[in-house]
């Protein structure tokens, strides 16, 4: 029994398609699937200072009060808390993964539901893909979101806790498609308007010498990233 969602009806979408796979963004795999090696973190990253101890206890202590009061909160405070979440991110910005690492972004109103995610990916797919049925997921840990649900489908992608931002995976019905040697089966338009995706600035790059990476160095390496008051732990 298939638990995939049925895919919206083509005539509708084909109609649309223009609209729908508009300001959107095709982000070209990685050329290598290993990640650009960050540069040694400072001591002083690992030392936490009297500032950050205070927020983490306040932190501690806010979650705490949270959970203490959270079964006596009143309908509308927990409104109010997701309009707050609304104002805040009014925007909510969708990354869908295919299985040869090539992504589609676009930005939806954050009081979208998840169907607006699955009639932008349907009307981005070949014709040829379009009927085969897909669902859209988070992992790890792993997260459906089945537009059959319908305390699923009933929720905007704030609720649903995708604000600001959030990377979906897609799985098809047609297990061919999800190989990852299978290129992503886009509209060839978006296909031919993919670039290369950003990638991050290395954490301390301009700082690093040759020294630290040679094998000789690689004991006292992994001891720098060692936090200082975790040295004075073991000693004692």
């Amino acid at each position: 029994m298939s638990h995939s969602p049925s895919p919206p009806v083509p005539g509708a979408v084909s109609s649309s398609s223009e609209t729908s796979t508009s300001q959107c963004k095709v982000f070209k795999p990685p050329t290598s699937a290993v990640s650009p090696q960050l540069g040694e973190l400072p001591d002083s990253f690992f030392t936490p200072t009297a500032e950050d101890l205070k927020a983490a206890q306040a932190t501690l202590s806010a979650r705490t009060q949270a959970l203490v009061h959270a079964p006596l909160q009143l309908r509308a405070t927990r409104e109010a808390a997701e309009k707050a979440k609304r104002d805040r991110w009014p925007n909510t910005t969708i990354r869908v993964r295919f299985s040869d690492r090539t992504q589609l972004e676009k930005t939806f109103p954050s009081t979208d539901n998840i169907k607006s995610v699955y009639t932008f990916v349907h009307s981005s797919l070949r014709d040829d893909v379009k009927p085969v049925g897909f669902i859209l997921y988070q992992s790890p840990p792993k997260r459906e979101f089945k537009v059959s649900d319908p305390k699923i489908r009933a929720m905007s992608l704030a609720e649903l806790q995708l604000a600001p931002s959030s990377v979906l995976l897609v799985r098809f019905e047609d297990a061919s498609l999800n190989r990852s040697n299978v290129p992503a089966p886009l509209l060839p338009g978006l296909m031919a308007q993919a670039i290369e995706l950003p990638t991050p600035p290395a954490f301390g790059e301009g700082a690093r010498t040759p020294e630290s990476t040679t094998p000789s160095n690689s004991k006292a390496t992994s001891d720098k990233k060692v936090p200082k008051w975790l040295k004075l732990g073991r000693g004692k």
